[in-house]
C-alpha cells in the first residue's frame, strides 16, 4: 500500500511538471473555451464575508513569501484590502447579484435609426495574469420597439468588465446581454483596451492596443458599420 501511495505521489508530480511545462511553452497564446465565465457550480455558496476572509489570509501568505515585513504599519493593512477589493470591487462582476438592473421602455418616440453610444470607458482585469486592462467600449443598436437608459450601456460594460477576462469573451458578453435585453439582433460593439500583460511585462509593448468587435443584424451590412464608426470617431 506505501509503495502504491508513492507511486502515485510520483505520478502526480510528474503530471504537475508537465503541466507547468505545458503552460510555459504555450506563453501566451491562450484560448477561450466558452463566451461564458468559467465558474464552479458552487461558486456562491460561501458569502462575501467568508471569502474575504479566505483570500485576506492567503494574501498575507503570498506577502510573507515574497520576503515583506508583515509586521511593518504600511503593509498589515493590505492583505485585508486586497481582500475586500477582489470581492466588493474589481470582480464583483463575477457575482450575478451584482447584476445591474435593466429597465425596457416602449420606443414611443418612433426612432428607427441607430443609436451609438462612444467611449464608454472600462477597466478589467487579464485572467491570465491578474493584471489590468483599460479600454473602452463603443456600443450601438437600432431598436425592435425597446430602448434602455443610455447609463444602462454604461453599466452593462462595467458589469462584465468587473471579472477576470478575456477580451473576446468580455465582449461576446456584452453584445448577447443587449441582443437579450432588447430583443434585436441589430447590436455592435467595438472594445480597444490597453493589456498591461503585454505592455508592462512579457514583451513590454506600451504602444499597442487590442481591438475587438462583434456585430448582427444590420450591422452585417457594410454601409451601417460605416455609420457607426462615423458617428464613434466623432467623439474621439
Amino acid at each position: 500500500m506505501l509503495k502504491t501511495c508513492k507511486n502515485l505521489l510520483k505520478k502526480n508530480a510528474m503530471n504537475n511538471q508537465i503541466e507547468k511545462e505545458l503552460f510555459e511553452l504555450l506563453g501566451d497564446e491562450h484560448q477561450m473555451t466558452s463566451a461564458e465565465t468559467p465558474l464552479r457550480p458552487d461558486a456562491f455558496e460561501k458569502s462575501d464575508a467568508e471569502k474575504m476572509n479566505t483570500i485576506e489570509k492567503h494574501f498575507h501568505m503570498i506577502m510573507e513569501e515574497m520576503g515583506l515585513d508583515m509586521t511593518d504599519d504600511s503593509l498589515r493593512g493590505t492583505p485585508h484590502r486586497v481582500a475586500k477589493m477582489f470581492i466588493q470591487e474589481i470582480f464583483s462582476g463575477l457575482n450575478p447579484a451584482n447584476k445591474p438592473k435593466i429597465s425596457v421602455f416602449e420606443n414611443s418616440y418612433h426612432y428607427d435609426k441607430m443609436l451609438v453610444e462612444a467611449n464608454i470607458r472600462f477597466n478589467s482585469t487579464c485572467e491570465h495574469h491578474f493584471l489590468p486592462i483599460i479600454g473602452k467600449a463603443h456600443v450601438g443598436y437600432v431598436s425592435n420597439g425597446k430602448v434602455i437608459g443610455l447609463s444602462k450601456l454604461n453599466r452593462i460594460v462595467d458589469y462584465f468588465a468587473r471579472r477576470p477576462q478575456v477580451q473576446e469573451r468580455m465582449i461576446m458578453q456584452v453584445f448577447n446581454e443587449l441582443k437579450t435585453v432588447l430583443n434585436t439582433e441589430d447590436v455592435m460593439v467595438v472594445i480597444e483596451a490597453e493589456h498591461l500583460c503585454v505592455s508592462s511585462r512579457g514583451i513590454k509593448d506600451s504602444s499597442s492596443f487590442t481591438s475587438t468587435i462583434q456585430y448582427g443584424g444590420i450591422f452585417n451590412e457594410k454601409e451601417n458599420r460605416d455609420d457607426f464608426f462615423n458617428l464613434v470617431n466623432k467623439e474621439k
